[in-house]
Order: C-alpha cells, then sequence, then structure tokens
C-alpha cells in the first residue's frame, strides 16, 4: 500500500530545509521568554526555601520550577524582575535549555552573583542539560543569566 503523500509547495519547503539547517546551532542556545502557565505556584521546585533567592534588596526573585516532565529536562529558572508595569507588577521570564526542553539540574546551592551597574545583576548557577545518546546524569556546567532592572532585558548563556 503506498504511502499517503502531502502536498507542499516550494516555498513551504524552502522554510522547512531552512528549519532543518537551523536545529544544530539553536541546540544550543539558551530560551529566555516571557512567562507562561509553567511558572504557576504549583510547579515551583521543593523544598521551596531551597529553590528560590532574591537579590536587590528584593526586587528580583529567581526560582526553580519543576515541570516533572521531560524527565530529562523538566527544570527551568523563572525570573521575577524590574521595570514594573502600570500596576507594580514586576516582569516574568522563564529560561529554558533549548527548544522548548528545561534543564536536567538546576543546583540553586551553588549560585554565585555579581552586579556591574552596566550591564545588571549576573547569576552564574550550576546547571546541567541532557543531549542525544547521554547515559547518567550530565555535568554541571555555569548557567549565566544577567538581568538589567533598568532595561528589563533577561539573558541566559550554558556552555551545553
Amino acid at each position: 500500500m503506498p504511502l499517503p503523500t502531502i502536498p507542499l509547495s516550494i516555498g513551504r519547503f524552502a522554510t522547512f530545509v531552512a528549519t532543518l539547517a537551523c536545529l544544530p546551532a539553536a541546540s544550543l542556545a539558551q530560551e529566555v521568554a516571557a512567562c507562561d502557565l509553567r511558572a504557576s505556584a504549583r510547579n515551583l521546585a521543593e523544598p521551596w526555601d531551597a529553590n528560590t533567592m532574591t537579590f536587590a534588596d528584593g526586587a528580583i526573585r529567581v526560582a526553580v520550577i519543576d515541570m516533572i516532565e521531560p524527565a530529562g529536562g523538566a527544570f527551568y529558572l523563572l525570573v521575577l524582575s524590574p521595570p514594573r508595569n502600570e500596576i507594580g507588577d514586576r516582569q516574568c521570564r522563564f529560561v529554558g535549555a533549548q527548544n522548548g526542553i528545561g534543564f536536567w539540574s538546576l543546583d540553586m546551592k551553588g549560585t554565585e552573583a555579581a552586579y556591574d551597574p552596566a550591564t545588571g545583576l549576573t547569576l552564574t548557577i550550576p546547571a546541567a542539560v541532557t543531549g542525544p545518546g547521554d547515559t547518567g546524569a550530565p555535568p554541571l556546567r555555569p548557567l549565566t543569566v544577567t538581568i538589567n532592572q533598568a532595561t528589563g532585558e533577561v539573558t541566559a548563556s550554558h556552555p551545553g
């Protein structure tokens, strides 16, 4: 029995090929996005006191989110920080490892913080990311998250 065919225009095919070509590079990029339903308090990693920290006199809060699944990438970093909106609410950002997947682990106990007025607060958090063919726990490497209160920019990098 022949397989069904799906009509695909040349333009859509070119877009598909271009997207596939970008995947290897994107797999190492950290994702910083506006919070969504994953930021629910029910997803805060337990114990809460070991998985949340505040900085800048409480203006910045970071917390580990545990989505439980997928098992190899269930952990995300939640960042609440200025600037505040018109009703006083802080912005909310979600930091994931790659392609909609979280980290294998985030070790808040090992977090180091540094402040530079030009760039903002930089956090270095031991984090692990799984990769294709990994067996066992991947090594912890520094996840660097920079939070600029003045501009609202949140950036992240991890050597993967």
